[in-house]
């Protein structure tokens, strides 16, 4: 019993620690998001604790608390949900039961979780999805591709490509009435990295370029390369999303092996041959001076890791990396960035470079934002300025799809 109350008492003050850690001050619910805060604090340092101790690793205690919130295909009288496959690609379709004389438009929606946790079935992102089906009379698409670190790089990236293709084809489009010339690409954090690179591969695949007419991508994270961005120093412990949480899961994404995910907390990852890739990502260049502060750019160390890990200089892992010529040609693009997020500077340094490249980009900048609002859009815990992305997103379709 005494030992019970100690381990009672011991998590009740660090709640009430994290409870109580300082939130930006132009923060709307600041109560909310201390709380949600909290709640990812405490679940991380529990995580940290079963990992330490050989119970359970750190990414399965998250898997475990998010499964709660997947939800079944239900259909409701505006949409029919289905579960299917595309390509042997787990998908769930929103399909609007209203009639409809000509063909419908087409959001493929791809989920965040750094690779390592989420699916499209989640609560949130399926009323996102319903959302969006009836509101546009749209056709949804979600892809739930396999996740890290069972399945590493490129494993999530190729369910994205392959179920986007078969979608793409002239009888499947037929076959759901969607508009092809009214398709856009979706995601949400490391679902706005897959988007960014999808996006830049099938605009280079002769037989799918210019299929997309357009891409959205809402807080993304978009490279591996620098991880000492002012974003990732002034926001290192969140809100919501905090650099160390960060890049151990994308360091999952590319192998199981802690030293690198270490090596990327030092900003010491990078082999000596990568040098020529920090052009495109040099924040002092791409950053408006608002967002630099007080911060003096500095080259990371190179060269210093021993293992090698391909995949660091992939573009196809960091899209932001990727020569100005392969940008001028993308689509129509929405990029959504909010203030208080560890990698707010990624979706910065983009927006500036696709200007720079001449494409055609709108760009809402949320100054009391912060990282994942809109997966807080259902129970427990309702954030208005989740809604509030919601429906600049949606308003943005409107527009242009």
């Amino acid at each position: 019993m005494g030992y019970k109350s100690l381990c009672f008492g011991f998590f009740c003050v660090l709640f009430a620690y994290c409870v109580y850690s300082p939130v930006p001050e132009n923060i709307e619910e600041p109560w909310k998001v201390r709380f949600m805060d909290a709640i990812i604090k405490m679940t991380s340092f529990v995580a940290t604790l079963f990992e330490n101790i050989g119970l359970m690793k750190y990414e399965e205690v998250f898997l475990t608390a998010t499964a709660v919130y997947l939800t079944k295909p239900i259909s409701d009288e505006n949409i029919t949900v289905i579960d299917t496959n595309f390509s042997d690609i787990p998908v769930r379709l929103y399909l609007p039961k209203r009639m409809s004389e000509g063909q419908r438009p087409a959001i493929i929606f791809i989920h965040g979780g750094a690779f390592v946790l989420g699916s499209c079935k989640i609560s949130a992102y399926d009323y996102l999805n319903r959302w969006t089906a009836n509101k546009l009379d749209a056709v949804v698409v979600g892809i739930d591709y396999r996740l890290a670190p069972q399945y590493h790089f490129p494993a999530a990236l190729e369910d994205c490509v392959f179920g986007i293709k078969f979608f793409l084809q002239d009888k499947v489009l037929v076959e759901y009435r969607v508009d092809p010339s009214r398709i856009c690409i979706m995601g949400d954090s490391s679902g706005g990295t897959l988007v960014a690179t999808v996006t830049q591969l099938l605009q280079n695949d002769p037989e799918f370029k210019d299929r997309i007419k357009a891409q959205a991508l809402i807080y993304p994270g978009l490279q591996l390369l620098d991880t000492f961005l002012p974003s990732h120093r002034e926001y290192e412990h969140g809100p919501i999303l905090s650099r160390g949480m960060a890049f151990k899961f994308v360091s999952l994404y590319v192998t199981e092996d802690k030293v690198l995910s270490q090596a990327i907390l030092r900003n010491e990852h990078m082999p000596r041959e990568s040098k020529h890739l920090f052009q495109f990502v040099n924040w002092s260049d791409f950053l408006p001076e608002k967002y630099k502060k007080n911060h003096v750019y500095t080259e990371p160390i190179l060269g210093k890791l021993n293992a090698s890990y391909p995949a660091l200089m992939d573009t196809r892992l960091s899209p932001l990396i990727v020569s100005d010529s392969q940008l001028q040609s993308l689509p129509l693009t929405y990029i959504l960035t909010c203030e208080h997020d560890v990698v707010r500077d990624d979706g910065l340094i983009y927006v500036t470079r696709l200007r720079n490249a001449g494409v055609q980009i709108t760009h809402d900048h949320i100054e009391e934002g912060i990282h994942g609002a809109l997966s807080f859009t259902r129970a427990p815990v309702f954030l208005h300025l989740g809604f509030r992305m919601r429906d600049k997103y949606i308003s943005w379709l409107e527009e242009n799809l």
